[in-house]
């Protein structure tokens, strides 16, 4: 069993992308891969509480994160220094998520055999 990383670096809301890649993320995981998921950036935002999306016009990718779970998707990862940047905490995600420091980042990475990143 292959070991993925999902790397999102987009904003929420920012098109189709996110529906796009989440779509891929359970596609793989229903074929038992073992998936852990990287929010760095403004992707740190597709996790952050409250946001709605239909105000936008957008499609809320909400269900899709909290249906990772589901998938056995439960490896979910941000940079300490992303969240900074935004002013957000890990409290103001709506799933919780284990905090990396950005000098860990690369490291981290080499533990994934299949990487996508966008």
């Amino acid at each position: 069993m292959k070991q993925y990383l999902f790397v999102l670096r987009q904003p929420a809301h920012s098109g189709a992308f996110v529906q796009e890649m989440l779509d891929i993320i359970l596609t793989t995981a229903a074929f038992d891969q073992r998936i852990s998921l990287l929010l760095l950036d403004s992707g740190v935002f597709q996790l952050k509480a409250g946001q709605q999306a239909e105000q936008g016009g957008f499609k809320d990718t909400a269900a899709l994160f909290n249906a990772l779970e589901l998938y056995d998707v439960t490896a979910l990862y941000t940079e300490a220094e992303s969240l900074a940047d935004y002013g957000l905490a890990v409290d103001d995600l709506f799933l919780p998520v284990q905090v990396l420091q950005r000098k860990d980042i690369a490291e981290f990475m080499q533990g994934f055999e299949v990487i996508f990143s966008a």
